[in-house]
């Protein structure tokens, strides 16, 4: 029987899975992190769902950029160390030279009628791909009869950020607040 570490990848499959996820996959981290999931879990078959979810949480919980160091965990967990740090350096190396010509280039784009259309055709499709990466991830974990509070706690708290003028850590202290107050679904 071979062992987990005999079954994990080796490192450049490691940098090159998340060299093409961190830098390629667009919407955003929602999107990435979708992506993610459903490579390294259902398709690769590299980390069990737990693994995934107790990286995720972690991942949550570290100061910075919560991505960076999820791909940190979840390689962490498939070759230590030395997995860590390929995957740290795939994510974030490619993106960064990106950023780096990206705003080289963007006093000149910003006068362009056909650049301003295409950044806000993107930003609209990033939008729509978030809200369906959001909902692979809940999905799972919301019961049926949950779902309508569920969906009613989000529109209340796009609500009260977007038009009532809340900050987002206000809403989500406050929602927090209430699901601790209110007794729970059966």
């Amino acid at each position: 029987m071979e062992s987990e570490k005999e079954r994990a990848p080796d490192l450049a499959r490691i940098a090159a899975a998340f060299g093409r996820y961190g830098n390629l996959t667009l919407g955003g981290g929602s999107a990435t992190l979708a992506v993610i999931h459903r490579e390294l879990i259902g398709r690769r078959r590299w980390l069990a769902a737990a693994d995934f979810d107790l990286c995720f949480a972690l991942a949550r919980l570290t100061p910075g950029t919560n991505f960076f160091a999820l791909c940190v965990g979840l390689s962490f967990r498939l070759r230590g160390a030395r997995g860590a740090a390929v995957a740290l350096l795939a994510t974030s190396l490619p993106g960064a030279l990106l950023v780096v010509i990206a705003t080289a280039l963007f006093t000149r784009w910003q006068a362009l009628t056909w650049a301003g259309a295409a950044i806000g055709g993107a930003s609209a499709a990033a939008v729509g791909i978030t809200v369906y990466a959001a909902w692979i991830i809940v999905a799972p974990h919301l019961r049926t009869a949950a779902r309508l509070r569920s969906a009613l706690v989000v529109v209340a708290a796009f609500a009260l950020h977007a038009f009532a003028g809340l900050s987002a850590i206000t809403v989500i202290a406050t929602a927090g607040a209430l699901g601790a107050l209110l007794p729970p679904r059966a």
